[in-house]
């Protein structure tokens, strides 16, 4: 017989501190947007209603980010267990936070020095740093920030009063950042990320800031000018926003009930293929079907059949809303950046029990939404061919324009740009180099006091491409088009004439 043990006999226990530069491997599968939304996320958990993100820029390029809100703060004690690797708070039936990593793998992932300064109403203000690239130390110490410069940053100024109560979390040595200090490469990256921060916090986080529950702005300062850009506010991104629906019993909710567990889906038809934002979401794609997992409001996942069904071209307009806020009971699991759901089997055999008040499956929801996508196929119309814009707008509004309206076939594109000119007309039409010319002496008017850049005030410009547009097609100018020329710089001259009084 060979002999086995049940218990493993020991002597003794011993301390075995992990190495630091564990702090290295956590937070590997964050961008910049979701580690912002992790952030936001312990903001909300303090109920914060306000958040500001700033970026903060030198003559060195970019330097900084800071991401203030108004919650309720911490104490030294509080401080300590949220800076603490792998310290897990006590959460709430109402919180966000799940890990107790979200606050360090999301600053770990894109910054080399993170932190945290917090105050709560009648207690001192505190403040604590990481360092995590400083490999050397035998030990998790954790550098205490002095209370007087806590103050002095709270201090400084906020698009909101967090005199009494909140929490402020800067990151320098920024890896995302571009290594330069080239003015157009810095903008064309602020320009693209505020952009994609916008889009994937508003569509997170849209619920909350549809109600009003929560308000993000995003901001640039710069530190040598003293000059504090326009807030960019984030706007809820509701992949359910469709202008109507596409049938006028839907949307319906089905219900699946096994072993205990209830799960709600909230099925959703859109009317037809469409460019708005809300249907095209953060790629851009015109395919975002499938299910769209919540977990206290909060958005986790936006589309996948997840075993419930195979992806299928013609199930564009199927979108499903479940709501997973309760115990997950094994149905569920997140992963730790929040940004994905994990079903295991039990899930797809629940999703198969779900029936509607009248009797609807999900099977027959997903034979209604082909139907649909075929009838919308059928009675797409054809827009009106225009040239298509080039350098002078942002990546984003050429996408959108490309998508919305087909191209003339054969036309270089029409480059919008600047040019001194000499008398006050708003604009001018170069149909031999292509180019729609405008004047700089409102430029700076038309900005604001923002930097200018390659793709500027892209509002102006994108309508004054969508009037003009057409006089670029043909051999030549007609009696109309120069007539409608002539309207258009009258009133327009008039109107910026305006603006400088």
């Amino acid at each position: 017989m060979v002999e086995w043990n049940q218990e493993v006999p020991t002597e003794s226990s011993i301390v075995l501190p992990p190495d630091p530069r564990v702090l290295d491997s956590i937070g590997r599968n964050h961008s910049l947007e979701t580690a912002l939304a992790d952030l936001v996320d312990n903001a909300v958990d303090a109920q914060a209603t306000r958040v500001v993100i700033r970026f903060i820029r030198t003559q060195r390029g970019l330097v900084a980010l800071y991401v203030l809100d108004n919650g309720c703060g911490m104490t030294a004690e509080t401080i300590n267990t949220a800076m603490t690797i792998g310290g897990k708070r006590e959460y709430s039936g109402n919180d966000l936070g799940h890990f107790g990593l979200g606050l360090k793998a999301a600053s770990f992932s894109q910054a080399k020095s993170l932190t945290v300064m917090s105050r709560m109403a009648g207690r001192q203000p505190v403040g604590r740093r990481w360092r995590p690239d400083i490999v050397s130390r035998s030990d998790f110490r954790c550098d205490v920030v002095t209370s007087s410069f806590v103050a002095a940053e709270f201090d400084k100024d906020w698009p909101f009063d967090a005199a009494s109560s909140g929490t402020l979390i800067r990151w320098d040595d920024v890896s995302a950042f571009p290594a330069t200090t080239d003015t157009m490469q810095i903008e064309a990256y602020l320009d693209r990320t505020i952009t994609l921060t916008c889009q994937h916090l508003g569509l997170t986080f849209h619920r909350f800031l549809a109600d009003g529950r929560l308000r993000i702005d995003v901001e640039v300062l710069d530190v040598e000018n003293a000059l504090l850009g326009t807030k960019v506010p984030v706007d809820p991104l509701d992949p359910f926003g469709y202008p109507q629906s596409g049938l006028d019993d839907y949307p319906k909710t089905l219900i699946a009930e096994m072993d205990g567990h209830r799960v709600e889906f909230r099925c959703h038809l859109w009317p037809k293929p469409s460019n708005l934002p809300q249907y095209r979401l953060l790629d851009r794609s015109d395919d975002h079907q499938g299910l769209y997992f919540y977990r206290r409001d909060r958005l986790l996942q936006s589309g996948g059949w997840d075993g419930v069904h195979a992806a299928d071209r013609r199930l564009k307009l199927a979108r499903v809303e479940v709501d997973i806020d309760g115990d997950m009971g094994g149905l569920f699991q997140m992963n730790p950046e929040k940004s994905r759901v994990q079903t295991g089997p039990e899930f797809a055999r629940l999703a198969a029990t779900a029936r509607g008040h009248d009797g609807t499956t999900l099977r027959g929801y997903l034979e209604v939404a082909e139907s649909l996508f075929r009838k919308s196929q059928a009675r797409t119309s054809k827009r009106t061919a225009m040239i298509h814009p080039g350098p002078g707008l942002p990546p984003l509004v050429r996408k959108t324009i490309q998508n919305e309206i087909p191209a003339v076939r054969g036309e270089d594109p029409i480059a919008i740009r600047w040019d001194n000119f000499t008398d006050d007309a708003f604009f001018r039409i170069d149909r031999d180099t292509q180019t729609l010319w405008l004047n700089k002496r409102y430029r700076k008017i038309l900005l604001g006091g923002k930097h200018g850049g390659l793709n500027d005030v892209p509002l102006v410009k994108s309508l004054l491409y969508l009037l003009v547009a057409n006089v670029f097609e043909g051999e030549y100018l007609g009696k109309k088009d120069k007539d409608n020329i002539e309207m258009w710089q009258s009133i327009l001259t008039a109107a910026a004439r305006a603006e400088r009084r």
